[in-house]
């Protein structure tokens, strides 16, 4: 089934979007302020909010998130990355763009360009979201430590829709919180199965003595 998203164009199974590559992984349902000061990012951010789209963040692989005079091509960045739907915005001084924006559907890049301002835009396919799956009774460590995370980071820094007994939803969450090598984390956004997951992050917290 192809999956339908308002306010992007399709064409032949993929959508356009604009991206804004950075030194961070955004999961499905996780948080993200932004600090947006860049002309380019300025301009996406303003229609993003006009036309009620989304945009892509992907991780940065290799480069830098602020484009420098002379510095040439666009940073190189992972192909799979997470659409960011903008929930608030905020101007507090001109020039400055306070955004915060929250993950939804990953997504696959397939092809890509770079405008002349200095904007990435791909075309890209939606990923499915995965099925929910219920923790069993191994993992309820697992969940047992987030709920400590939560309760520490504050409700501002944490999604306000929480499912403890979802593995998708527990297994994002403690991928983006724990102070994992981004390259894991990109595994993490990567793997489309929530007990693989689990399985994973639950071996690392073990052998880090967290669990």
């Amino acid at each position: 089934m192809k999956l339908r998203l308002p306010g992007l164009r399709h064409a032949q199974g993929t959508v356009r979007i604009p991206l804004f590559p950075l030194r961070t992984v955004l999961f499905p349902g996780g948080l993200l302020p932004l600090k947006v000061f860049e002309q380019r990012y300025i301009a996406m951010t303003k229609a993003c909010l006009a036309e009620d789209r989304p945009f892509g963040v992907c991780l940065i692989t290799r480069g830098d998130e602020v484009s420098r005079p002379g510095a040439g091509a666009a940073p190189q960045f992972a192909h799979v990355g997470t659409l960011a739907r903008i929930t608030a915005w905020d101007m507090p001084q001109l020039g400055i763009l306070h955004v915060a924006a929250e993950g939804a559907t990953r997504f696959r890049v397939e092809r890509h360009e770079v405008e002349a301002s200095g904007l990435v835009v791909a075309d890209v396919v939606p990923i499915a979201a995965e099925p929910p799956v219920a923790m069993d009774a191994a993992q309820a460590p697992l969940a047992r430590l987030l709920e400590l995370i939560a309760s520490r980071v504050g409700a501002h820094q944490f999604p306000a829709q929480q499912d403890y007994a979802d593995a998708s939803w527990v297994g994002y969450r403690l991928a983006e919180f724990l102070p994992l090598p981004l390259p894991i984390k990109q595994s993490m956004l990567e793997v489309n199965d929530a007990g693989v997951r689990l399985a994973v992050l639950q071996k690392f917290l073990a052998d880090q003595g967290l669990l």
